[in-house]
């Protein structure tokens, strides 16, 4: 039995029903299997074993009132994975799929994420099983204050920076950072992508979704090619599509399709963005909405295929942008793009592509952009939020969007030194997969057991 089979059986054992957690670690332990041959050192210092474990896995209850006045009990969750480089720092969730494998691959996709940008921040991710959806402001409020009166024990602006993710924007991050003012009595940067009024920053909301497509300029210039002229799939209708979309529009793309849980878009003239803005503005709203104002358009029900897979992969395009959620795109996906001449992936989403789709992008010499490394933007921006709040300033547009483009080509370089290191130089994923985690490893080693 090889030494990763022992470790995921090991951690199997330690951390049952967690299938989420195992897909992502073993994607990183087989990526690493070139730098574990090269250097024994992190095999003979459990490096592997310290690294899957998180520092702190915090689960908590969350009791509040609903506007009738019923009690509601809802379940919390903040994994503080590694914090080598920096305070933990990771998004939290709302959403009702929130489990702790959830969160865990998350967390451990954020460390080397974190790494990948070249800043001191360390991994972790929170959340919780509430659904934001159909909830009165009064509710969420309550249901944040509550929240933090628990996650407020464990972090702070040098400790533990949270920020949004799925179902927590502004709005919620509003309600949990004066939960955390009112219990703490600190105005610190503790929480980012907070509101431009008290300590936001510019950038920060179009932040995943604008790197995420300056990581794939960068991945298709390095191959004489570009975004210009290109059809694009997107998947997804929150914050990381509708800027994905943007800005797929800004270098002359042409994104043709979004989706949400109720069916998929396809507008062959192009996304109206400021249409899809206004329907996503209702979270009650269907996509098939957008039919009234483009009858041309098509809206494909949510669906399962019989051999797996999701109507947004079907449409014939150039290049494929998944910015929905984990697994989303399965191995019949990644076939069905393949025969549709798709030539470039990248991912928005976290894990968005299934192992097996994985390995058969791969396998078809498509330019993959995996995410740990193409979706950074979001986390990079946040930290120069973190940057400003420190010296209590705020810089401009233009100025983050520049900083922000300069960390997603770092970024590429050292994916792509790292795929050549390794001989391998089409294969971004091994190359973020190991740079990432050296970064990480060795500063674990230089600072001891700990």
């Amino acid at each position: 039995m090889s030494y990763i089979e022992v470790t995921m059986k090991k951690l199997q054992r330690s951390s049952p029903s967690q299938p989420e957690f195992y897909q992502a670690t073993e994607e990183i332990l087989q990526s690493i299997c070139p730098l574990l041959e090269r250097n024994p050192q992190y095999l003979q210092q459990n490096i592997i074993e310290r690294i899957v474990e998180p520092e702190r896995q915090i689960m908590f209850r969350v009791v509040w009132q609903d506007d009738d006045g019923n009690v509601q009990v809802n379940k919390g969750y903040r994994v503080q994975f590694n914090s080598a480089l920096g305070p933990y720092k990771g998004g939290i969730r709302f959403h009702p799929s929130v489990t702790a494998s959830t969160v865990k691959f998350l967390g451990f996709e954020q460390i080397f994420k974190n790494a990948l940008t070249g800043l001191s921040l360390g991994g972790g991710k929170g959340g919780s099983d509430f659904d934001p959806k159909n909830r009165s402001d009064n509710e969420i409020m309550r249901f944040c204050q509550a929240f933090m009166n628990e996650l407020q024990r464990h972090i702070g602006a040098t400790i533990d920076v949270p920020a949004g993710d799925i179902g927590v924007g502004k709005r919620e991050i509003g309600y949990l950072f004066g939960q955390y003012k009112r219990l703490n009595r600190h105005f610190e940067g503790v929480l980012t992508g907070k509101s431009l009024n008290w300590g936001g920053s510019l950038v920060r909301p179009e932040a995943t979704g604008y790197g995420l497509v300056y990581f794939t300029e960068n991945m298709l210039q390095a191959n004489d090619d570009c975004l210009d002229g290109k059809k694009c799939l997107v998947s997804g209708a929150g914050n990381v599509a509708i800027h994905t979309i943007e800005k797929l529009y800004q270098c002359g793309a042409l994104p043709i399709s979004c989706s949400d849980s109720t069916g998929t878009i396809y507008h062959e003239k192009g996304i109206d963005l400021i249409l899809l803005r206004e329907l996503k503005e209702d979270q009650n709203c269907s996509l098939a909405k957008y039919l009234e104002s483009h009858p041309d358009a098509e809206f494909t029900p949510i669906k399962q295929y019989p051999e797996g897979g999701h109507a947004v992969w079907r449409i014939k395009a150039d290049a494929a942008f998944p910015c929905a959620t984990q697994n989303e795109l399965s191995a019949a996906d990644a076939v069905a793009l393949c025969k549709n001449g798709i030539s470039c992936i990248a991912e928005g989403a976290n894990m968005p592509c299934t192992a097996e789709a994985q390995a058969h992008i791969i396998a078809a010499g498509i330019h993959y952009a995996p995410a740990k490394a193409a979706n950074a933007g979001g986390v990079a921006t946040s930290q120069l939020e973190m940057a400003q709040n420190a010296s209590m300033m705020q810089w401009s547009f233009a100025d983050v969007d520049q900083r922000l483009q300069i960390i997603m080509k770092d970024i590429y370089q050292r994916c792509a030194e790292t795929a050549i290191e390794f001989h391998q130089p089409c294969n971004l994923m091994l190359g973020a997969n190991i740079a990432g985690f050296r970064k990480v490893a060795d500063a674990m080693l230089e600072q001891g057991l700990v």
